[in-house]
Formats: C-alpha cells, structure tokens, sequence
C-alpha cells in the first residue's frame, strides 16, 4: 500500500558553498536513518555515489531545451545562419573542393532558434537536446535516486527536480517514510529545486568569514520559501569564536542550531575507504550522530 506523501519526512542537505562536508554529512545520515530514500541532488557535481556505491537498476535519458542540427546533405552554404547568429555557435571548415562546410557547435548554440527560422533551404533541425542520465539505484543504506549531467549541459535545476521528484514518488510506492538530499551549494536554481517544499533544511557551514557570508545567503533563501532551517558548523574547533559569531547571526535569522562538527582526520580516511563517518571509529562520527538525534527531536 502506497504512503501518503503528506507522512513522508524530506531532508535537505545544503551549504552556502561547495566543500563544507554536506556529502559527508548526507552519507552519515543514510546509514544513521531507518530505511530512506536516498537522493543526490547536486547533479552538477555528483559525487555522493562515491561513498555509497551504488548499483543501478534503472538508467533514464534527462532531455531538456533544444539545440540546431545541419543536414549537411541539404545545406547549401549560404552562411546566413553564421551571420544571424549572435552566440558564434556556426562553424565553417573547408571542404577538399574549396568549399565551406556548415556545422553547429552544440556547446556554443543557445537554442535561440534563428538559425532555423532563417535558413532558406530550411536545411536546419531543431531536436531535443540529450543534457544527461538519471538513474535509481540500489545502496547499502537504501535505494537511491541520482543524476550524471553532461559535460556543458544546462537546465540542472530541471534534472534535479526530475530527481527529486522521482524519489518522493519511489518512497510513496516502496512505503519509505524518510527521504534525505544531498543538495547543491549555493543559491541558484539546482538550489531552489531542491529545497522549495521541503520538510526541513540543514545547512552546514564553515567558521570562516566566507562561510559566515554564504550562510546569511542560504537563511534569506530558506525564510522566502518559508522552510524551517538548522544550521551546523563543521570543523567548529578550527575557530571557536567565529563558530559561534555564526550560530549568533542564524538565531537572529530564525534558524535553529542542530549542532557542530569537530574537525577530523579521520573522514579523509572514511572516504578514502568508501564509507561514510560513522561507519568508522572516528571522533567526529559521535558528533554526527548527536546532530542526526538533535533533527529528529525537532521535528518531534
């Protein structure tokens, strides 16, 4: 019997900017849950499949936009598409025979469309673009929905909300009461897909001055969308008073705090093995573990 998505708890796993330990911290997560969807959200640099090691049992094409192809066997090397063309997408290569030859740089063109518009032989197609994979798959900690976009491929934020969306509907089928998303940094669009709805935000930041600006960037986002956010601080112990500069500034922005991480060797070597931090005698394992419980007790 299918759940109802109304009693499916979505955790999201985000940072003001890339490198904080947000996978990490996912990955510890999947292991500490009972039973949840697991869901790799930052598609533009994916690497929560690193620790967790996934085996797919589904591979889906993300087609997304559209781009302009040459038939080449109809073109007639006018080189009206290379003069309308205000992106420089048009190549042009010289033939045996002296002549020129037409083609669209597929990185470069914009899918504007002019090209096809104007063409005179009509010589130009417009086909959906291919932008990536997504796949759902089988971990250790549970199944897993995640995404391989392509080299120089837009519209991530539409392929992280197929992903998510993919995996609200899988624990809706398989009656899993818990997903929880490795989101993107930043604030941009992968961003807003994949917090917007969300039952609970954490952020995890730095004791960095940067790490404190990012932060405040993150807060605006979540209190626009109005999602309730905790904030945890890793490898707090670097700089005590700055750690606690930002725990000051996310109260005063409505944020709960969840809790802190100490810094630690001792996750290189879990990632270098494959594992997340609290499958391994680490000290920073005890530290993840009381912020996963202090979740918990908050959404109780």
């Amino acid at each position: 019997m299918a759940v109802s998505p109304a009693l499916i708890r979505e955790i999201v796993i985000i940072s003001g900017k890339g490198g904080t330990g947000k996978t990490s911290v996912t990955a510890s997560f999947a292991v500490l849950a009972d039973r949840p969807v697991i869901c790799d959200c930052d598609v533009d640099a994916a690497d929560l499949h690193l620790v967790l090691e996934p085996t797919a049992r589904e591979h889906h094409e993300f087609r997304s936009g559209h781009e302009a192809v040459i038939r080449q066997q109809d073109c007639t090397s006018c080189g009206v598409c290379a003069e309308l063309c205000r992106f420089g997408a048009v190549k042009t290569t010289s033939t045996a025979k002296g002549g020129l030859l037409f083609s669209i740089d597929p990185v470069s063109c914009e899918g504007c469309r002019v090209c096809v518009r104007f063409c005179p032989a009509g010589a130009i197609d417009f086909p959906e673009r291919h932008c990536g994979q997504w796949f759902v798959s089988d971990t250790r900690c549970g199944p897993m929905v995640h995404a391989r976009l392509g080299v120089a491929a837009e519209n991530s934020g539409k392929l992280v909300s197929t992903v998510r969306r993919e995996a609200m509907h899988l624990a809706e089928e398989e009656n899993y009461k818990m997903v929880i998303v490795d989101g993107p940094p930043g604030i941009g669009c992968p961003v807003i897909a994949s917090v917007t709805g969300a039952t609970q935000v954490l952020i995890v930041t730095e004791p960095t001055v940067s790490g404190e600006h990012d932060l405040e960037r993150v807060l605006s986002l979540t209190r626009h969308f109005q999602i309730p956010a905790a904030i945890c601080v890793n490898k707090w112990d670097i700089n005590a008073e700055m750690t606690k500069q930002i725990e000051d500034k996310a109260r005063l922005a409505g944020a709960s705090i969840a809790g802190r991480i100490r810094y630690d060797p001792a996750v290189t070597r879990a990632q270098i093995q494959k594992k997340a931090v609290v499958e391994i005698d680490a000290p920073s394992a005890d530290d993840i573990k009381k912020l996963w419980k202090n979740l918990n007790l908050q959404e109780e």
